[in-house]
């Protein structure tokens, strides 16, 4: 068994037990301050992670809305470049159309078979006075020799006229 310390003991020991919790509270202390500083770097280093994660993906965000603009924007030239040609192919159309309609009603004319006859002596001159002449569907005549065939008919005369001015005829309806 085991005698109790005396009285006196823990008089003499008080000094050595305030001293220890000093240097326990010292330590708590430090140990609290050196948490609270490690606590305070790693908040700091998550903030510039985080602020550097909000950077990189807002720059990545602008990038991804630029390229999307620009994919956009050259969506709506193309698309409005096909309107255009579109427009443009219809105007024509409509022009080949009329052109079409005009020559052709010539022929229902006073002034046809004059036309008819400076035709004819065309494609003889060209072909010689043995061309084999005959009236063209539309209107107008074709020739023709062993080797060699001439269509003034009057639907080929407008088309070729048609090809011949070509993009000078989009000046009509260009603004």
């Amino acid at each position: 068994m085991r005698t109790p310390p005396p009285a006196t003991t823990d008089a003499a020991l008080e000094p050595v037990r305030a001293q220890l919790l000093r240097a326990a509270r010292a330590e708590a202390d430090a140990l609290l301050a050196a948490a609270d500083s490690d606590a305070r770097a790693v908040l700091a280093d998550a903030d510039g992670r985080a602020a550097a994660i909000l950077a990189e993906a807002r720059s990545l965000g602008e990038a991804d809305a630029a390229a999307a603009r620009d994919v956009a924007r050259a969506r709506s030239r193309r698309s409005a470049r096909a309107r255009e040609l579109a427009a443009r192919r219809e105007c024509w159309e409509e022009l080949r159309r009329q052109v079409l309609a005009g020559v052709e009603d010539l022929r229902h004319t006073d002034s046809y078979p004059a036309l008819r006859a400076r035709l004819t002596a065309h494609v003889r001159a060209a072909l010689g006075p043995d061309a084999e002449v005959a009236e063209a569907p539309h209107g107008g005549v074709t020739a023709r020799t062993a080797h060699r065939r001439l269509d003034c008919g009057l639907t080929a005369l407008a088309l070729r006229a048609l090809e011949r001015i070509g993009g000078e005829a989009e000046q009509l309806w260009a603004p």
